[in-house]
């Protein structure tokens, strides 16, 4: 039975969660078939190479420099955004037909499903989308979307210790959503602590390099041991004399697993799957939002108000806000049971 696995391209995260998912699939014997575009689908053929793996319609989502204009910016690409959604239920169509899929898994692709099927899964953290004065008007679209796929799994528990808070815990949930568990490719392992610090980039451009330059400066002259891994696949190697400070294009599986558990502290972006596997691990971190991105505001801002990690604003930062990190408690273990066998009965069910 063929299962087509379509994680949305919006940096990597949607991507590397559903590593997991492809894997108890051919656990359970499945066959899955990956679609996406851009690094999220480079990322999976590494992942998987022996796997199908197809090119969808790209969203081509960039960010502004200037994070007051970045709603803007994304209400205005909301037509183009619309053009491309209908031509991803295009091609899903012909996908479908011509690889005999039975079903379908989408991560926060709403134009990846088919007529001819009634067994497609959305999956999401964002029930509630936040976007400012237009958070009602963004929430009811995306569970207008919602309502067009069989189930929706959000990848978080369902109680009071949740990773996702008012994102995905609304006042009532849609009757076709349940929660999962929390989704992570990792295992924590007990290891000598080789590096301070792990500085994780992700996320679209420019905002990514922006961030990139910021850290290069500031540990231009580390004594401490560094490691960044830069999030790109662009083939061009960065080069510094301080050889305190290691840079790695991109790392996967394993090798990705062994950095983040020889690292004593975190850098990164507050993204959702960055937070869940940040958990699994148990790691302290700190954040650095995206500037202009309200749902990585609000996930650093929940973080520091329970006392789990500290955050400050991209413009903000120096090497003396790492002081804070002590202060946190750090990230922890919610439990990470994801029962798969039955999730995965749906799509044998009548």
């Amino acid at each position: 039975m063929r299962i087509l696995v379509a994680p949305l391209n919006w940096g990597l995260g949607h991507a590397t969660r559903c590593i997991p998912i492809v894997k108890e699939l051919e656990f359970a014997g499945f066959e899955p078939v990956i679609a996406s575009d851009g690094e999220a689908l480079k990322l999976l053929k590494k992942e998987f190479p022996h796997l199908i793996h197809l090119k969808l319609p790209s969203y081509k989502i960039r960010y502004t420099k200037k994070s007051r204009l970045l709603k803007w910016k994304l209400l205005a690409e909301s037509f183009r955004i619309q053009k491309v959604i209908k031509a991803e239920q295009i091609q899903t169509e012909a996908i479908v037909r011509e690889y005999e899929i039975q079903g379908i898994i989408s991560d926060n692709r709403f134009g990846v499903r088919s007529n001819s099927l009634d067994k497609h899964v959305f999956i999401t953290h964002q029930i509630n989308v936040l976007s400012g004065r237009f958070t009602f008007l963004s929430s009811f679209l995306n569970r207008r979307y919602l309502k067009k796929f069989d189930q929706c799994w959000i990848p978080d528990m369902e109680g009071e210790d949740n990773l996702s808070g008012k994102l995905g815990h609304p006042r009532q949930l849609p009757e076709n959503c349940k929660y999962i568990g929390v989704l992570s490719r990792l295992e924590k392992t007990e290891s000598l602590k080789k590096y301070e610090y792990l500085i994780l980039l992700s996320g679209p451009e420019p905002q990514r390099s922006i961030l990139e330059k910021i850290m290069l400066k500031e540990f231009k002259n580390t004594t401490s041991e560094v490691i960044m891994v830069r999030g790109t696949f662009d083939g061009a190697n960065l080069s510094v004399s301080n050889q305190n400070l290691r840079i790695e294009n991109h790392l996967f599986g394993k090798a990705l697993e062994k950095v983040m558990n020889e690292a004593e502290y975190i850098i990164s972006r507050p993204g959702y799957t960055t937070l869940m596997d940040l958990a699994k691990l148990e790691k302290k971190a700190f954040f650095i939002p995206t500037p202009g991105q309200e749902e990585q505001n609000y996930l650093a801002q929940r973080s520091q108000d329970k006392k789990i990690a500290g955050f400050c604003q991209q413009k903000d930062f120096s090497l003396s806000q790492l002081q804070r990190i002590e202060n946190y408690s750090g990230l922890q273990n919610l439990g990470f049971s994801n029962d798969f066998r039955n999730l995965f009965l749906f799509f044998k069910s009548e």
